[in-house]
């Protein structure tokens, strides 16, 4: 089976799992069903869903209004099945309800930052990239990574590259930030690179560059990443219908840990502490895990994406009683 039969490389972006992610819904079959696309993006997934689904109906949500804008050319052939909206996937329940778009038969999340987005110089995402410290998934937002690094506290600081960023040296690099910035404030990626290089070293052979997780951190940081995940997975069971799919694909082991507590915990029917004799929490689960082990990247896609080397994707079905 080919990779992919939407990576058209106009749109600047090869969807990742794409094959995993057409076969999690192919249970919904030429049913009139509905999907929520909660992380659009440039739509891989979307137009590859549906195109396999004639009758499937689709809201997309993103809170890039960019990537909206190419989405909606790249969906044009669905005409109204398609709505689009500019949002946060973390409100997907509301964003339903005021489309009148619930109940649903699938959502989709595909966590994380984009490829057009890391390889445009000027959003500040990459490393690799000289060039302003924003990291805004949505331009609209106040919040960028200049401001974090300039106004936040050094233990503030050193609380973000340690947890979102497991750095180890996470107190010396907030120290170093602080020192530079009272010379002058930070405003380019180049800059945090240079202290990255400075307080961490080089990496290792076989290890992530130095200022890989630094960058993650503050990206993470900037968008409330693992916030919107939290809400957002609540989120998606107020709108699924019983049997409906939840599918989330995820690129670090926050999120993967995250998704993977969560479907633990709600297919349990008790979340009693283990040394209760009796059951008092009246808990009863709602999820059927079917991904007993996240899906990954096969051979064939790694030689085509290798970005899609850290992507996971776990799925379950609603079972509500």
């Amino acid at each position: 089976m080919e990779i992919s039969d939407t990576t058209d490389k106009s749109y600047g972006h090869i969807p990742v799992l794409f094959n995993e992610v057409m076969e999690s819904f192919s249970v919904l079959g030429d049913s009139d069903c509905r999907l929520i696309d909660g992380t659009l993006g440039r739509a891989g997934h979307a137009a590859g869903l549906l195109k396999r689904h004639p009758n499937m109906k689709l809201l997309g949500i993103d809170r890039d209004g960019e990537a909206l804008a190419k989405s909606s050319e790249r969906l044009s052939f669905a005409g109204d099945r398609v709505k689009l909206v500019h949002g946060v996937f973390s409100r997907l329940d509301e964003i339903a309800a005021e489309h009148d778009f619930v109940p649903v038969d699938g959502v989709l999340l595909d966590l994380g930052v984009s490829s057009p987005q890391i390889d445009d110089g000027r959003r500040g995402f990459s490393w690799r990239e000289d060039g302003p410290l924003d990291m805004r998934m949505d331009k609209s937002s106040e919040l960028t990574a200049s401001r974090v690094l300039n106004r936040c506290s050094e233990s503030e600081l050193a609380d973000i590259f340690y947890r979102y960023g497991e750095v180890r040296q996470s107190r010396a690099l907030a120290a170093e930030v602080v020192r530079r910035r009272s010379e002058r404030p930070l405003s380019m990626t180049s800059e945090l690179v240079e202290i990255c290089d400075r307080v961490l070293g080089k990496a290792r052979k076989g290890e992530l560059p130095r200022p890989t997780l630094v960058f993650q951190a503050l990206r993470i940081a900037v968008n409330d990443e693992l916030g919107e995940l939290e809400r957002g997975l609540n989120a998606a069971l107020k709108v699924l219908k019983n049997g409906g799919i939840l599918a989330v694909i995820s690129f670090h082991s926050l999120e993967d840990r995250m998704v993977k507590n969560f479907f633990r915990d709600k297919s349990k029917d008790c979340i009693c502490p283990p040394q209760l004799p009796i059951c008092v929490c009246n808990h009863h689960r709602e999820l059927e895990v079917l991904t007993k082990k996240p899906l990954i990247a096969s051979a064939a896609e790694l030689a085509e994406n290798r970005r899609a080397g850290c992507a996971k994707l776990r799925t379950a079905r609603i079972c509500k009683k």
